[in-house]
């Protein structure tokens, strides 16, 4: 296997209507480099998933433990195939409803996908992303993808390409940058090797809309200490700020007990007596939220947050991927 370069990249930000861009990161991504782009969930660290010697390069890049699978971007259900041994007529189904789109599949990998994005286990996520950007990137490439999202490992997954900057600069020579993510939380990823679905990731597509395409779906206990994982997204810790972030059930409670390095993420306004930038306002609706969470989380590191309190979500199901989300980022390691 080949191994990751030694040496510091100075890490170059593209518009990626720039001329030239895509044809740039489709270059490197040929010669087993890695590019940050952006998808509809989040900005991703792109390598060849065909190249041990490229993928190395994301878990060096990351920091990310080799336990920890990634999920590899098609273009087109043809190219999935090719990613996979078996295509099951549950995946044609969510593929006609959901792709292009945030919903990952678990199958059993082909010879093409390399042990090291399966953090050496049998099955393969594969997914197709929606974002205009990352499709005309695979496109010029013509091979599938591995790309987790471009952060350090367990830390807050990038939205805008600033945020990729601030983590992985110095590290990787180039960010495409898109704008803003449209949707701003990772895919659902969905384990279609057994004898019923099941959600091992929850995402903005719920386990209500999968159930109204193909009918029983399970959701996943967490994972064993011990247990090999399927998917990433299942550590106990992950998507952390800087900062200490706390779930609050009485946000007016502990308003009570906090300092002047405390912000605060709710949605209704703060108090009269309450700093107006230490008050983040998100929004009521769920995907409107997704869209803002992680930008916010990002602004409060910046404006050097000691800790996040963050208002307790409501218990539907179109909020469970906020939730888990925000249970992972409040996780102690």
């Amino acid at each position: 296997m080949t191994e990751p370069s030694e040496q510091p990249f100075s890490t170059e930000i593209q518009p990626a209507d720039a001329p030239g861009a895509l044809g740039q990161a489709a270059g490197l991504l040929g010669q087993g480099q890695l590019v940050a782009l952006p998808t509809e969930t989040v900005y991703g660290l792109a390598a060849d998933a065909r190249s041990p010697g490229a993928v190395a390069r994301i878990f060096k890049a990351k920091g990310r433990p080799a336990g920890n699978p990634l999920i590899v971007h098609v273009d087109s259900v043809e190219m999935a195939k090719g990613c996979v041994a078996a295509w099951p007529s549950a995946a044609s189904q969510l593929a006609g409803a959901f792709w292009p789109g945030p919903l990952s599949f678990v199958l059993p990998k082909a010879d093409l996908i390399p042990d090291i994005v399966t953090a050496g286990g049998p099955t393969v996520a594969v997914r197709c992303p929606a974002h205009p950007l990352m499709r005309s990137v695979l496109a010029k490439c013509g091979f599938p993808l591995a790309a987790p999202s471009a952060n350090r490992s367990s830390r807050v997954s990038p939205t805008r390409a600033e945020h990729v900057v601030d983590q992985l600069g110095g590290h990787i020579p180039l960010v495409l940058d898109g704008g803003a993510c449209d949707i701003g939380i990772e895919s659902t990823v969905l384990d279609l090797t057994g004898d019923t679905p099941t959600i091992l990731r929850p995402g903005i597509i719920s386990l209500g809309q999968l159930q109204a395409v193909i009918g029983s779906v399970a959701v996943a206990k967490p994972p064993a200490g011990d247990e090999s994982l399927k998917s990433p997204g299942q550590l106990q810790q992950h998507y952390s700020p800087q900062a200490k972030l706390v779930v609050c059930g009485d946000l007016a409670a502990a308003l009570g007990q906090v300092d002047e390095a405390t912000h605060v993420i709710a949605r209704e306004p703060a108090p009269a007596t309450w700093p107006s930038e230490l008050w983040h306002r998100l929004p009521d609706a769920a995907p409107d939220f997704a869209r803002e969470l992680y930008d916010t989380l990002h602004r409060c590191d910046r404006l050097g947050a000691e800790t996040i309190l963050v208002q307790s979500l409501p218990s539907t199901d179109e909020w469970a991927a906020l939730r888990d989300r925000l249970n992972r980022a409040g996780a102690v390691a």
